[in-house]
């Protein structure tokens, strides 16, 4: 028989299922909604790996800067509820109303230091204190013994990998890989805003960064950051329909600081670009 999924709108409510299962491991996937595949790879993962699986589908709004996409980002709850319920979701957390969990009199926040300083942070000030003051939210609310994030957004998962040590949080961060469409664009809900014409282009994203990793496969001594920026960037600029190169950045693996030389380990490289009208 296949699992009934129960939903809770309220944090007494999702708090108290969550408190029965003392005994038992639980596996938390957090999400936005518009789900895809690489949500569902998150759920795959935590359904296998442990006796409950907990979803939350909230759309935050303290992660959206002015002028950004909080109005018009996709929601589609009955489908994702349904969704995660095909896929063995024991209990999902949606809030239906900012205010469950951002209260009139709400005034405290997770400032994560020095995420306002790399590329993403500048682009979008206040992301990461949101982001930061979400999850920790949500962990404090479910209480989970994994939780689970894609790679995709690496700078992401790093503050949340900092957020549980600083912290002291008795939580296993788990960081699954990016799950691209066939032509190796990353599954994300703001796909949906592309054109034909811009999604036909988007995968020289992907393609800028396999230059950058062949660049470093072929390297025969430490490379330079620019020499792999400058890879990415010829990539980029190889397809008309990129209008702007936001930034390409070449970080420490662990910490999302920058770096000059690239050795041995490697590095995160991230960028942000404008195809056609999207971000």
């Amino acid at each position: 028989m296949a699992r009934r999924i129960t939903i809770h709108q309220t944090i007494s409510s999702i708090r108290k299922a969550s408190n029965a299962l003392s005994e038992k491991s639980v596996g938390f996937v957090p999400t936005m909604g518009a789900l895809h595949d690489g949500h569902l790879s998150l759920v795959r993962e935590a359904r296998a790996k442990n006796d409950v699986v907990i979803a939350s589908l909230f759309v935050n709004p303290t992660q959206f800067g002015l002028n950004e996409d909080l109005d018009k980002y996709p929601r589609q709850f009955e489908r994702d509820a349904e969704l995660l319920e095909q896929f063995g979701v024991d209990h999902l957390f949606a809030p239906p109303t900012n205010e469950v969990m951002y209260g009139a009199k709400h005034i405290t926040y997770v400032d994560p230091q020095g995420f306002d300083e790399i590329p993403e942070g500048i682009k979008r000030p206040g992301f990461f204190r949101g982001v930061a003051t979400i999850v920790t939210k949500l962990f404090n609310i479910v209480n989970p013994t994994r939780a689970y994030f894609g790679q995709k957004d690496a700078a992401q998962c790093c503050l949340i990998k900092r957020i549980v040590e600083d912290l002291n949080m008795d939580i296993e961060v788990c960081v699954l890989e990016t799950v691209r469409e066939d032509d190796g664009l990353a599954m994300s809900s703001r796909n949906a805003y592309l054109s034909a014409e811009e999604r036909a282009a988007s995968p020289i994203v992907y393609q800028s960064l396999c230059a950058a990793q062949e660049k470093f496969a072929d390297r025969k001594s430490d490379l330079t950051s620019t020499e792999l920026k400058d890879a990415v960037v010829a990539k980029l600029n190889s397809e008309p329909l990129v209008s702007e190169i936001q930034y390409v950045s070449i970080d420490d693996t662990e910490t999302m600081r920058p770096i000059d030389i690239v050795g041995d380990t490697g590095a995160v490289v991230s960028l942000a670009c404008i195809v056609g009208s999207v971000r």
